[in-house]
């Protein structure tokens, strides 16, 4: 019986089985030559070159507000606990969060029932600040970040739980608020924002304003300055949003750092002016490309193009002064080509200029000067110099008066002994109870020292 069960040699072989593959002898290998290794890694360099030159076109294609989008809706929310313990730069959120925190008390003012519009709010880091202050009716915060606002409400969704309905009404939305009009949003529109706002509407300027007691604009307005349609955009939806008397506040990066930065760097290579001083004393109000055209339509997007007369454009400027303006726009938008790059930082932040800048530290035109910022766990994107005394004239055009300009350490030094802050500080860990002093470390402030923070009125 065990015969019958079993199989035949002959029926254990498969006609289908291939032949047995040749095993490689000892040092095949060694048969490609010197020159076919060469080739092949010369074609792996030239496909990974390849895909690094599709990504730059993709991201140039996109722009810089899609890639800044892009890049803050995959910074992962990580908590109020691990950014207090485990961050390593937790310092530095404590520190630039105080000083938040300072702007917004200094500015408030005595008044309740408040109307605050957040243009750039994230995840929402600073309505714990507004609902600290008692004074605040109505939040609305904006920002382009799809994925920050949906954590902006769920943090907002947190707060009402423990809150048990004291707390004031907010709504969010994803909005490019540098590209597009802010009326199109309903709660807005129905507090109140004036579309005919800005320079050559002398009736709005009289009579006009929003419902809108307060802006805020945190470490993003520096975005609005890739262009002068933005820039202007931007103060649009600020100016038209503010009632008479109400205040825009904020934080941005200070030029001044940046243009010694660079006057540094120009001299280091012999580039630099003899006089170069950063500034022009003669007439410290820049020269706008298009002060006289002004017919701007709040229902379109805001960085549309503007009609031009291009019928008598060509006779305005001769074939050279074309050619150089060419050549400057190359060097401003295809910088990471440029052999003027320089960088300068520390362990936790770098600011590096892979383009042309100015060698007298004059950034003009105002609009366009990009640079690459890295922060430790928080930034990673391009950004935009704001040259301070050309975004502060700008702002006149707006009816925005400017009350207060601090670079940060100015501002503790300022505030660090308010009998509110003072004791807050120290609550956040900024400085210690006992002896008082900063327990920040030096590389954290050296961060935080490139940002001033600002208030302007509107008049």
């Amino acid at each position: 019986m065990a015969e019958k069960r079993g199989r035949s040699p002959s029926r254990s072989r498969s006609r289908s089985r291939s032949p047995p593959r040749q095993r490689k002898r000892p040092g095949a290998a060694s048969r490609i030559s010197a020159a076919e290794r060469e080739a092949a890694r010369r074609q792996q360099l030239e496909r990974e070159q390849q895909a690094a030159r599709t990504a730059q076109q993709e991201a140039a294609s996109r722009g810089v507000h899609d890639v800044v989008k892009q890049h803050y809706n995959m910074v992962p929310e990580r908590g109020r606990e691990w950014r207090q313990t485990d961050s390593k730069i937790k310092g530095l959120r404590s520190y630039n969060n105080w000083v938040k925190s300072s702007l917004i008390q200094k500015f408030i003012g005595d008044e309740r029932g408040l109307n605050i519009l957040d243009i750039g709010c994230g995840k929402g880091g600073d309505l714990q600040k507004w609902q600290a202050s008692r004074k605040v009716d109505l939040y609305v915060g904006c920002d382009p970040a799809d994925v920050s606002i949906k954590q902006a409400k769920d943090r907002y969704a947190t707060m009402q739980k423990k809150s048990r309905g004291r707390l004031f009404h907010a709504e969010f939305y994803a909005k490019d608020c540098f590209g597009e009009w802010l009326g199109d949003i309903p709660i807005i529109r129905n507090v109140g924002i004036d579309p005919g706002v800005g320079p050559g509407n002398a009736a709005s300027q009289r009579w006009g304003g929003g419902g809108f007691d307060m802006v805020t604009m945190m470490f993003c307005m520096h975005y609005a300055f890739e262009s002068e349609a933005k820039a202007k955009g931007m103060l649009r939806n600020v100016a038209g949003a503010l009632k008479k008397g109400g205040r825009f506040i904020g934080c941005i990066p200070n030029s001044d750092i940046l243009s010694n930065k660079v006057i540094d760097h120009h001299k280091a290579k012999g580039t630099a002016p003899a006089t170069a001083n950063g500034a022009d004393e003669d007439d410290d109000r820049p020269t706008f490309a298009s002060d006289d055209e002004d017919d701007w339509d709040p229902e379109k997007s805001l960085d549309s193009p503007k009609p031009e007369d291009t019928e008598h454009a060509g006779e305005k400027k001769d074939e050279s002064s074309k050619d150089a303006d060419k050549e400057k726009k190359a060097g401003q938008e295809d910088g990471e080509v440029e052999e003027d790059g320089f960088s300068f930082g520390n362990s936790i932040y770098r600011v590096k200029f892979s383009g042309q800048t100015p060698s007298d530290g004059v950034f003009r035109p105002p609009f366009g000067w990009k640079y690459f910022y890295w922060l430790e766990e928080a930034v990673e994107a391009p950004e935009y110099v704001v040259p301070w005394e050309a975004f502060r004239a700008l702002a006149e055009d707006y009816n925005l008066e400017l009350q207060y300009r601090k670079p940060f350490k100015e501002v503790w030094d300022e505030q660090k002994d308010d009998p509110e802050l003072g004791p807050l500080s120290e609550r956040m860990g900024v400085r210690d109870r006992r002896t008082g002093r900063l327990t920040t470390k030096q590389d954290e402030l050296d961060a935080s020292d490139f940002y001033h923070a600002f208030c302007f009125y509107k008049v």
